[in-house]
């Protein structure tokens, strides 16, 4: 089968299957068989796909249609600079937590602590846009953290990794402390898309209570990990920002709303500095 022809085939399939972004998404399937990038596919020569590779195409196809997200069909997410590492394990991290990545490179900071790294897209990122710094990420799951792990190791960035309910057996200080954490309240659950309720480990999406536990934990406890002058940085669900926002202000610290492309509340900074 021509290339001109999986591609066409993948594309209706997903789309008799209720797939909204079918052209997308198979041509996202079928670049990570073929090793290249989607927008290439277009103009790429009109190549014969082999037995092997037309049955991983059927695969992931298969997969698509029973919602399961591109990111853990191809095995990876790109994501700010780099190409992280995907799983059932993981979130797959979203463009717009890119927001506070680019936030904190706007800071002055030499530490990092980031609370529930998941895939450690957040502090790989600084990491290695940042070299000379250091970082630790923490996560309940140690079959994320072992994702994490390979991938700063892919990365090629060194960083610490530990096993933690968020402050618990952290020791030290940093200058910056850096969270997306589970912010979807237990009765928004039913509304996600199955791509994401059926398929994401949803102690990464929710607190099982209003959305707020995380913040509650993360915003007490961070004087007692912050370096003197530091900051948190917190992803936020758009309505948040006023609550979250709060609950640090009532530990003493200053707070700016940060917006993300689409011009969402999506980000809370939170300065310590005194």
């Amino acid at each position: 089968m021509k290339l001109s022809q999986a591609r066409a085939r993948a594309t209706a399939a997903l789309r008799d299957a209720g797939i909204g972004a079918a052209p997308r998404d198979a041509d996202r399937i079928l670049a990570a068989i073929l090793g290249v990038a989607p927008g290439l596919l277009r103009t790429a020569d009109d190549r014969d796909l082999n037995a092997e590779q037309l049955r991983r195409l059927d695969q992931g196809i298969a997969a698509r249609a029973a919602r399961q997200p591109v990111a853990q069909i191809v095995g990876f997410r790109d994501f700010h600079a780099h190409r992280f590492r995907v799983t059932r394990d993981t979130l797959d991290p979203r463009p717009e937590t890119e927001t506070l990545v680019d936030a904190a490179l706007d800071l002055p900071w030499r530490s990092v602590l980031d609370l529930g790294t998941g895939t450690g897209a957040i502090l790989i990122s600084l990491l290695a846009a940042r070299p000379g710094t250091a970082g630790t990420g923490t996560d309940i799951s140690a079959a994320a953290l072992d994702v994490a792990r390979e991938n700063a190791q892919i990365i090629g960035v060194t960083a610490s990794f530990t096993q933690a309910d968020w402050y618990d057996g952290v020791t030290g200080r940093f200058d910056l402390i850096a969270s997306n954490p589970p912010y979807i309240a237990q009765q928004e659950m039913a509304g996600l898309a199955p791509d994401v309720l059926d398929w994401e480990p949803h102690s990464a999406l929710t607190d099982g209570a209003d959305g707020l536990t995380a913040y509650r934990i993360i915003a007490s406890g961070a004087r007692d990990r912050l370096s003197p002058g530091g900051h948190v940085l917190v992803e936020i669900g758009p309505t948040q920002g006023d609550a979250v926002s709060a609950l640090f202000r009532d530990q003493g610290a200053k707070t700016r709303l940060i917006r993300d492309l689409d011009g969402r509340n999506r980000v809370v900074l939170a300065d310590f500095g005194g």
